[in-house]
């Protein structure tokens, strides 16, 4: 089963909450994660302890610049943003590395599965 780490801890309550329900991710990772695909959605330290948030599935991937990613894509990700030029700056501190709208990101969207009663 493949996983999606999660390492902040805004972002590790947001997805308890269950606020989040896409990730955005520098480059393409279409080869790695595809619509139908069950992951299990992880928070904690890279290289480090992970708490299992939740068990989903990859409802959509796709693959752009990061200038056509909408505001409702950067809220289903980011509840807390709205606008391209906040979450070029977030994306830039969560990679520690220089982001531009021109770059390439996978937006993720995924739903969780939850056991039948």
């Amino acid at each position: 089963m493949e996983a999606l780490n999660f390492y902040s801890p805004v972002v590790a309550d947001q997805l308890r909450h269950r606020r989040k329900t896409a990730t955005i991710r520098l480059g393409d990772k279409s080869g790695k994660y595809r619509k139908g695909l069950v992951v299990c959605v992880l928070a904690g330290q890279r290289f480090g302890v992970r708490e299992k948030i939740f068990d989903a599935v990859v409802d959509k991937v796709e693959v752009k610049p990061l200038r056509e990613v909408s505001p409702r894509e950067i809220q289903h990700d980011n509840p807390e943003m709205r606008h391209i030029d906040e979450f070029v700056h977030f994306l830039g501190q969560l990679y520690n590395r220089e982001v531009t709208e021109d770059d390439t990101v996978t937006v993720i969207h995924f739903s969780e599965i939850r056991a039948g009663a």
